[in-house]
């Protein structure tokens, strides 16, 4: 066992506490190294640290911000062995999941450095005698908190955007990939980041309520942005809402992949093949249902079920999920889907695997709205098979849950495509394309209980500016 201890990092220094807890390889289930909890003594130098760097930070030259991040991609790329390794170990990460991350982290830098200098104000007419102009600022001190499951991703998104407008940041980072998180803010060290910038904080499941209601309710902290479940999302939402800090989330998915009557149906088969079990589903813009139209569903049926014996195939190693609840609660729901007349179209969720932790991807057909799986986001290794036979049908079905992050929709006609694609009510919708797609080009957020606010794009930079009207008498 790795005797390595994940330290915090307050103003640019490591910081490391006495009490600890393992963290743990969903793979092997061995101890990887240790983690500092942090408490709310820590919470209160993370800020201190945050809020006084922001003096200088908040009118640091553009070209200096800029600099930094196209230095931020080059170190990421120098690095790429050994953090990749972080995140294949911490998460259980295949190696091109962990490229996959971060391939689009270093093209997030590069983007973002290049908006850095687009922030701009403006110079509107006033009443006669007067002149005015609105400048856009930045908020100030920013609580980022990032799951693990994109690790480089959504841990990069949640500091880089607030950083590139001149905030500030107190990073909470995951207790199930502390190392990689922490990973992301040395290469943002390294590439010259002045010290109290970024400052690093994790803690334990027993300590997170009371770290994050410390972290919220710091005057100092001026806004928020959380990507993790519904469910922590909301209590973030309302905890942020009783003291009136705007917040940007982005929350859990059930997205819909419809597949139409004149579908390339090898190309649907694949596309919702990987976009169902691509990182064990563990990704909340994996597809969770499968809306076929009844034309075509034997056909598309048989070539999905060939892609995944390709894909995952049945004698090879099941799927690694980041704990046994995940598998249990994927099993639960499938097995409540069962006893209420569904179909189990691929796999076993009796068999018994080589860990606790593995489980092979499960087809499930003729799922109803009584069934928990209808409307339970599974987050992992299982997809819902429905049948429909007109387009009112599928939008139904495909907006029915509380949900709106992303959805697919595949066709060969184009105008069917845009047509369903702008009734479905979700934050994007791809066509003839998996669920899962996130480029910096892109804006990326959700509808309902998905969230709201947007990263990338120039609208990520400002969500982390406000305007500031000034007139003068002429």
């Amino acid at each position: 066992m790795s005797t390595y201890t994940v330290p915090f990092v307050i103003n640019g220094e490591e910081r490391r506490v006495e009490k600890t807890f393992d963290v743990t390889s969903p793979a092997t289930g061995k101890v990887l190294h240790k983690c500092g909890i942090a408490t709310e003594e820590d919470v209160v130098a993370a800020i201190a640290a945050a809020e006084i760097a922001g003096e200088k930070w908040r009118n640091s030259p553009a070209a200096e911000r800029r600099d930094i991040l196209l230095k931020a991609a080059d170190i990421m790329d120098k690095r790429r062995d050994e953090l990749a390794g972080y995140m294949m170990d911490e998460v259980g990460a295949q190696r091109g999941w962990a490229d996959f991350n971060l391939n689009l982290v270093i093209d997030m830098y590069k983007d973002v450095a290049g908006r850095v200098g687009a922030i701009e104000g403006t110079v509107p007419p006033c009443q006669p005698g007067l002149t005015s102009i609105v400048v856009k600022e930045p908020y100030g001190v920013v609580l980022a908190i990032a799951p693990w499951n994109a690790s480089y991703i959504l841990g990069t998104r949640s500091v880089l955007f607030p950083i590139a407008a001149g905030c500030t940041v107190v990073f909470k980072g995951s207790e199930t990939a502390p190392r990689t998180h922490r990973a992301i803010v040395s290469v943002l060290a390294e590439a010259g980041l002045p010290k109290g910038v970024v400052n690093y904080i994790v803690t334990d499941p027993a300590h997170a309520s009371s770290v994050t209601e410390a972290l919220i309710a710091n005057m100092s902290v001026k806004k928020i942005n959380f990507t993790g479940s519904t469910a922590v999302g909301r209590i973030i939402a309302k905890l942020a809402g009783q003291h009136l800090k705007p917040v940007v989330l982005e929350l859990g998915g059930k997205a819909p992949a419809i597949v139409w009557e004149d579908a390339n149906l090898d190309l649907a088969a694949e596309q919702t093949a990987l976009g169902a079990f691509f990182f064990s589903g563990q990704i909340c813009m994996s597809t969770e249902r499968i809306i076929v139209h009844k034309k075509v569903s034997k056909a598309f049926q048989e070539k999905l079920l060939a892609t995944l014996e390709k894909m995952f195939p049945s004698k090879g190693e099941a799927l690694v999920l980041i704990n046994a609840n995940g598998v249990d609660k994927n099993k639960k729901l499938i097995k409540d889907a069962l006893s209420k007349g569904a179909s189990l179209l691929n796999g076993n969720i009796d068999a018994e695997e080589s860990s606790k932790t593995r489980m092979r991807p499960i087809v499930v057909s003729k799922v109803t709205p009584d069934m928990d799986l209808y409307k339970t986001e599974s987050f992992g290794p299982s997809v819902s098979l429905i049948e429909v036979e007109s387009e009112e049908e599928a939008l139904r079905i495909a907006n029915d849950t509380e949900y709106g992050l992303t959805s697919a929709v595949f066709t060969e006609d184009l105008r069917v495509g845009l047509r369903i694609a702008r009734g479905i009510e979700t934050g994007a919708v791809h066509i003839n394309n998996m669920t899962i797609h996130d480029e910096m080009t892109l804006p990326h957020g959700g509808a309902k209980a998905s969230g709201y606010g947007r990263f990338n794009t120039l609208t990520g930079v400002e969500e982390w500016v406000r305007t500031k009207t000034i007139t003068w008498r002429n």
